[in-house]
């Protein structure tokens, strides 16, 4: 009954677009050997994706010297370099380096790469990892509902790393969340909100669902390590 309550609710939220309108999944044979929860699971996938995505454009667009120094033609085509990659895809720059590492790239002093890319590669890598590195679930499947809630710890680490940590001089290794100034720009704040709440979320439905316990985690984001997936 959980399961099926949890379903109408994210189809519901997710029912909307950006602009209001009410769009429907489309039906294809392969959803005949889905269960609910691997349906629940594409959603979410899905949606973790477009929400890095969102965030890779963001951070483009407060450190446009990311993209123009490393070959790229445009924000949109720096973009599309890492997400039309799939699933077990690495970028050719980051291929010798583990997720958790390439996020901490982005803050490593002396690093010549991409930060922008290093930094959403790593946590596009994790999220991945967390549905066993498949963009779709069948009833064959098994998620790991401990590597889906780790993934949402790790998530929680990226976002203090982001927002806190700076170079020699004091500067964000890469600029993003602003809190001076008559606007603040928590823009980043809510997507990694979102993210976090999504893995939450979908790990509490296969553990639901599997009769499995995670095994929750607590430490402070300051001292963190990020966790296996």
């Amino acid at each position: 009954m959980r399961l099926v309550l949890a379903l109408l609710i994210l189809s519901s939220l997710l029912a909307c677009t950006h602009k209001g309108a009410v769009t429907s999944r489309p039906f294809s044979l392969g959803n005949l050997a889905k269960t609910d929860t691997d349906m629940v699971a594409d959603l979410h996938l899905a949606q973790s994706l477009e929400q890095l995505r969102l965030m890779m454009a963001k951070l483009y667009r407060r450190n446009p010297n990311q993209w123009r120094d490393h070959g790229h033609r445009s924000l949109d085509s720096a973009v599309d370099f890492l997400f039309s990659l799939g699933p077990a895809q690495v970028p050719g720059p980051l291929k010798d380096y583990d997720p958790a590492t390439m996020v901490q790239l982005a803050f490593t002093p002396g690093y010549p790469g991409d930060r922008v890319l290093a930094f959403v590669g790593g946590l596009r890598q994790m999220t991945f990892a967390a549905y066993g590195n498949r963009r779709e679930q069948f009833w064959l499947d098994e998620l790991d509902p401990q590597s889906l809630y780790n993934c949402a710890r790790n998530y929680e680490v990226a976002a203090w790393k982001l927002r806190t940590l700076t170079d020699e001089r004091g500067l964000p290794w890469l600029h993003s969340t602003e809190l001076s100034g008559p606007e603040p720009n928590l823009s980043f704040e809510r997507l990694f909100g979102k993210l976090i709440g999504q893995q939450d979320i979908m790990a509490r439905i296969v553990a639901d669902s599997t009769n499995r316990r995670i095994k929750t985690v607590v430490q402070s984001v300051a001292s963190a390590v990020f966790l296996p997936i």
